[in-house]
């Protein structure tokens, strides 16, 4: 199952499962993972509404008042002790520490003192919650999310009034393609740090729609409405079309966290496709932006960039920054060439790449969730990759050296049942 998410006009928890709702997902089955984690009485319900000219379901989240801040350690014990399905577990563990680990940075502290306030109340356990709840429902092995509306102005939250996006939403997007909003949307918040740790567990690739026969429409409703502007998100879920290429090659980590539990995968061989390799030759750059210019060409749709040491004429030191995209991203890579350095003028030669699907693992080390990249040719697991970003921060966590915990994540990934020879 392919899923499609629009958030061309922003992103929240409730719009979320708005949009699941509308598109089949029994709300018995979020409203039962809810209940299996609130510690305190939490009441769903949907409606059919309009956000400007569209039709869409509002999920309204109804709690009693409830003076409690949870920390991050607090939530983790409720995800622990409830009665849930691994797969949605695992989703919502991942959630909720990326915002524990975006709100300890943006104030300076350790994610497990951090007081979640308003993403620690109940109704935002409920989203995190009900939206995991969903996809594992939907069964989704892929989901590609559009670059994401943030707004522009400011927002009054429990630390004061904060630029938008808010330090924590713009931290949790890191990476990921977003912009301010399009003509017409109003200057305020339109994604908020809830909607963009969801956004950024649950998909496995980021940009327009991609090729797929699609089956249900789901749009979700956020609860205000502006005037000339419609306020939803849009899930577009159905089957992928019958391609190789850029399509093939993304792994689902949904649909990994989900067969995890038994333990099955369907075969997945070698697959080709042609893509672009753009470069150029750098020898008036700063080097200290380098690194800025290769984060923006993976942002921008780069499958893949790096930088090679040169000698230019006249004995002068120079860099070649390469990337390598596919077709349907080269225009927007070539920008970030001439905006982000000093070149005036790229080249680019056409090349067959030879990939491996990939799958997400993932394993606990000290309690912390670490993804594992799986390579798979025919049945075999020839490659475990631990992500270096999750092994950096469980270490910085947990006061260990960082080749303690990548060994031990690794080995976690060796035994999983997915890994095994005879499994």
């Amino acid at each position: 199952m392919k899923v499609w998410v629009d958030v061309s006009s922003g992103a929240s928890g409730d719009m979320l499962l708005g949009a699941l709702v509308g598109a089949g997902v029994p709300l018995s089955v979020i409203t039962s993972a809810v209940d299996a984690v609130a510690p305190e009485p939490v009441r769903l319900a949907a409606e059919a509404v309009t956000r400007g000219a569209l039709a869409a379901t509002r999920c309204h989240v109804e709690i009693a008042d409830s003076a409690h801040h949870r920390t991050w350690t607090d939530v983790r014990a409720l995800l622990a002790g409830a009665a849930l399905d691994a797969s949605v577990r695992d989703l919502a563990l991942q959630v909720f520490e990326r915002l524990a680990v975006a709100e300890g940075a943006v104030h300076g502290i350790p994610p497990e003192e951090v007081h979640f306030h308003e993403v620690g109340a109940l109704d935002a356990i409920a989203d995190v919650v009900g939206v995991c709840a969903g996809f594992a429902h939907l069964g989704a092995t892929e989901v590609v999310v559009s670059p994401v509306a943030v707004g522009s102005g400011s927002v009054r939250a429990a630390h004061g009034v904060l630029p938008v996006p808010p330090p924590a939403v713009a931290r949790l997007l890191t990476g990921i393609p977003s912009f301010a909003g399009a003509p017409g949307h109003p200057a305020m918040e339109l994604c908020t740090p809830t909607g963009a740790a969801l956004l950024a567990t649950l998909a496995t690739g980021y940009g327009p729609q991609p090729p797929m026969t699609t089956r249900t429409i789901g749009v979700g409703a956020g609860s205000r409405d502006p005037e000339g502007w419609s306020n939803t998100i849009r899930l577009l879920i159905g089957d992928p079309a019958a391609l190789t290429g850029a399509e093939s090659h993304h792994g689902g980590k949904v649909q990994a966290r989900i067969q995890a539990e038994t333990g099955t995968l369907p075969p997945v061989r070698e697959s080709a496709t042609t893509e672009l390799v753009i470069e150029a030759n750098i020898d008036d750059l700063d080097p200290r932006l380098l690194p800025r210019a290769i984060d923006a060409l993976l942002a921008a749709g780069a499958r893949d960039a790096w930088l090679t040491p040169i000698l230019m004429k006249k004995g002068r030191p120079a860099h070649t920054l390469h990337a390598l995209v596919p077709h349907s991203d080269a225009e927007a890579v070539r920008r970030v060439f001439f905006r982000e350095t000093s070149t005036i003028g790229v080249r680019e030669h056409e090349v067959t790449k030879h990939a491996l699907p990939r799958e997400t693992l993932t394993v606990t080390v000290g309690g912390h969730p670490i993804a594992v990249k799986a390579a798979r040719l025919d049945d075999e697991i020839v490659n475990l990759q631990p992500e270096w970003d999750d092994v950096a921060r469980v270490a910085t966590a947990l006061d260990r050296p960082a080749i303690d915990v990548l060994a031990e994540a690794k080995a976690a990934a060796l035994a999983s049942p997915l890994v095994e020879p005879d499994s």
